[in-house]
Formats: C-alpha cells, structure tokens, sequence
C-alpha cells in the first residue's frame, strides 16, 4: 500500500486524549499512554477529542471551542457495573462511578432508552437506572472499559517491559527569526550529560524557528530504535499539528493551500515516515506539549542546545 494512502487511512481515526486531572495532565496521542495517566489515579479526569485544540484545551481547564456553539445533543452514560450503577448525562459525574472499580461496564449512547436497556441487561433490574446526573459536558464512553485486575497486571508488565517510556525533549532557536542572515539550531535533550543530547546548526539556507523545531523532532526519531515506545515535549504546537494532524488535509490536497505550497513539506514528510516506520516497528511515539521558557527543566535545557547550535 502507498505510504500516503496508509497515512490517510491511519491518521483519519487520529483521536487525542486529553488529560485534565492524572498522574501528568497534557494531551496524548495513544490511548495506551493515556490510560497509564488515569489508572490508579483517584479523581481522574480525561477525555477524546478529534482535534488537538479541542484536546489542549480540555487539559488546561477550559471549554472545548466546539462545546461553546451550544449544538451539542444530549449524550447519555450508561453504568451497568461500577461503584453507583445508573444512567448519567454529565461525563464526570460517570467517571465517578467507574474510576477505582474492578471490572466496570460503562457505555455511552444517544438516547436515555438505549443507556436504560444497556443498565437493565446486567442488573436485570429497573432500581440500578436511578442516578441521573444532569449537565452539559460529555466525552467518550465508546465502551471502552477502566481496566480489569487482569488488564491493570498487563498494563504494569508492559510499562516494566518499557521501563517507562524513553522520554526525549526537543527544541529549535533562530536567532533573527524572519530577517535575512538569521541563523537557526537544533536541540534535543535526553538528560544531563546523555550522549544523545543533539546540538546543532540546522542545516539549509531556509534558518526559521520552525524548520529548527521540525529537525529537532526528526533528529529525537532518528536516535530512538524504532521499537522503543517514546515520548516527544516540545513547546511546538505547530510541529505537533504539522505531524499530527494537519497534514491528513494536505496530503490530500497534493500538499498545497490557499496561499501556495505548504510550507516545511519535506520535513513533515520525513517526520511522518519515521512516525510511521516506527508505528510499524512496535514503537509507540506519543508528543507532548510543553509551556516554553517557564519552569520545566527539560525543555529549558533543550532551548539552551538549540540555541548553541544557533550560534555554531
């Protein structure tokens, strides 16, 4: 199968999981790395979305902008098997019931009639249909279920197996970002003193801050072995989406937009083989997005490599 018909195949059920209230809230793009966020964790709080901004902005706390048209209809929880079974039509008020219970069974579904039946099937009785949480927010109850005491021993051995995940902090400087004779670097960051720690000039006579962040990205994924489950911060917004959605439409589109060719093809292109390659391979890649210039250590030191790759 052509690599570009394999993409639009796999990233058209592209889902972003976002998480508000876990072990680590942010935005994930593995349902796998999600869960390991949420199991456990009393309290959780997470949801899918099928765009990155809809998701980064349930992680920090604020409305989903397609939660605010008010078009939205009712949706329905049913919770056959959990601490307090019954139907509800507030997302939380069902992760309550579920989060924490050995073996849940929770569904979501369009009409109250079907949510009932679905309760009824497993209790056989109409007293576990009584709680009915009203409200407006909703999220993906598609049954999946919280993890059984089997599924959670899995999930340990596999995080184990992984020794947790190789976590990797990338970053890219311009310095005179726009201007002519600007100079552009690469940082990649895998601890102090790692080996791998990537500090380079970005090579090209295109030297923009966005070709750096890319490279930065490229460089993480060319390091890695495939089969490694990896995790990517970068305080790059536009790379993630470059990579993670975004380029879906502009594949489709022959890779051109209103304005002209899309910019940065080549390297989104090379970044999404690698994805792939790697998907293919076993290894699990999940990109995080980070505050820059604020407090987290990683990608403070990853800006200071890529800004001494600037200057090299």
């Amino acid at each position: 199968m052509p690599a570009a018909k394999k993409r639009k195949m796999d990233a058209a059920e592209q889902k972003y999981y976002a998480v508000r209230a876990g072990f680590k809230p942010g935005v994930y793009t593995s349902w796998t790395i999600c869960q390991q966020q949420i199991t456990g964790f009393k309290g959780a709080q997470f949801k899918s979305f099928l765009t990155y901004e809809d998701a980064s902005a349930f992680a920090a706390g604020r409305e989903p902008a397609s939660a605010m048209d008010g078009t939205k209809p009712p949706r329905f929880y049913g919770v056959a098997v959990g601490r307090k079974p019954g139907v509800y039509t507030e997302w939380p008020a069902a992760q309550e019931a579920i989060i924490g219970w050995k073996g849940p069974k929770y569904k979501k579904f369009e009409t109250r009639a079907e949510a009932e039946a679905f309760v009824r099937s497993f209790s056989g009785s109409a007293k576990a249909i009584a709680p009915t949480v009203a409200g407006s927010d909703q999220d993906e109850a598609d049954g999946i279920e919280e993890p059984t005491a089997k599924r959670r021993k899995t999930a340990k051995k596999s995080t184990k197996a992984q020794n947790g995940l190789v976590i990797v902090y990338t970053d890219g400087s311009s310095l005179g970002n726009g201007r002519v004779g600007a100079t552009a670097g690469v940082g990649v960051y895998f601890g102090d003193n790692d080996p791998r720690n990537v500090s380079e000039r970005l090579e090209g006579e295109t030297q923009t801050n966005q070709r750096a962040e890319l490279t930065a990205i490229l460089r993480a994924l060319e390091i890695i072995d495939l089969a490694q489950d990896l995790e990517i911060r970068t305080d790059s917004k536009y790379s993630i989406q470059c990579v993670t959605e975004w380029y879906i439409n502009w594949e489709r589109n022959g890779w051109k937009t209103r304005s002209g060719p899309v910019k940065n093809q080549d390297l989104v292109q090379l970044v999404r083989d690698k994805l792939e390659e790697r998907e293919a391979k076993g290894g699990r890649t999940q990109f995080i997005w980070v505050k820059g210039h604020d407090t987290d250590q990683g990608n403070i030191a990853a800006d200071q490599l890529a800004v001494a790759g600037a200057r090299l």
